[in-house]
């Protein structure tokens, strides 16, 4: 009986460390992809993603893989193709999954992952307007213009995900904010084709969303 109900538990382990190992990121883009084709659904679109040479032997149907900075699920695996729906909600609220392109791609983690960047969930919170991208000695500087309701998110020196990057911000100046690009990361990810006017999506921090509930829920006594 306890051998059995030991078991039980190890199995159900198991599958919540799967469950969560498959909602996280960090933010380290492994490679670029290429979305060919945008078919329409009744309500969003199914995409198929060209992933070039890159290893997807591990991935399986249902499997969690960021887009983008998008978390979507695969629904199905064609040689070096994936195929995933994303819901008109998503659609709403980011850019860069509708149309044919280039895309960011990151596996969702594992416990055992190196956390090289920062814990992202790829789930986007708003979408902000490039407001400089310039050549800085051997640096590229981007200056982003996010939405007035994620401003009082993004601090000096805090971290932030643009299009999937995991990034470290510069300063913040109202609802600008600036981050400096050393080569590699503009060499290994979509980023390097952004130009003023382009839209990118962001997702704050995960602590700063933590700790603006802890405020509210003090401020309210537990009502809000």
């Amino acid at each position: 009986m306890f051998r059995h109900r030991k078991d039980g538990v190890r199995v159900k382990l198991r599958l919540l460390t799967h469950q969560a190992a498959h909602l996280m990121f960090s933010g380290i883009i492994a490679t670029t992809g290429r979305i060919v084709t945008a078919d329409p659904l009744q309500d969003g679109v199914r995409l198929t993603v060209d992933v070039g040479d890159w290893n997807i032997a591990d991935v399986a149907i249902g499997d969690s893989i960021a887009n983008n900075g998008v978390c979507l699920t695969v629904i199905a695996k064609e040689s070096s193709h994936l195929l995933f729906d994303v819901s008109r909600e998503t659609l709403n609220c980011t850019v860069g999954l509708d149309t044919p392109g280039e895309v960011n791609l990151e596996k969702a983690m594992t416990l055992a992952d190196r956390l090289g960047g920062h814990l992202v969930s790829g789930h986007v919170d708003g979408v902000g307007e490039v407001l400089k991208f310039e050549t800085v000695g051997e640096s590229h500087e981007l200056i982003i213009r996010a939405p007035d309701a994620l401003a009082g998110y993004i601090a000096r020196k805090g971290s932030i995900t643009v299009d999937g990057v995991s990034l470290t911000v510069n300063w913040v100046r109202g609802s600008d904010f600036s981050i400096n690009l050393i080569p590699h990361t503009v060499a290994v990810t979509t980023l390097k084709r952004l130009n003023v006017g382009a839209h990118v999506n962001l997702e704050i921090d995960l602590i700063a969303r933590y700790v603006e509930r802890m405020l509210e829920w003090n401020k309210t006594g537990g009502t809000a």
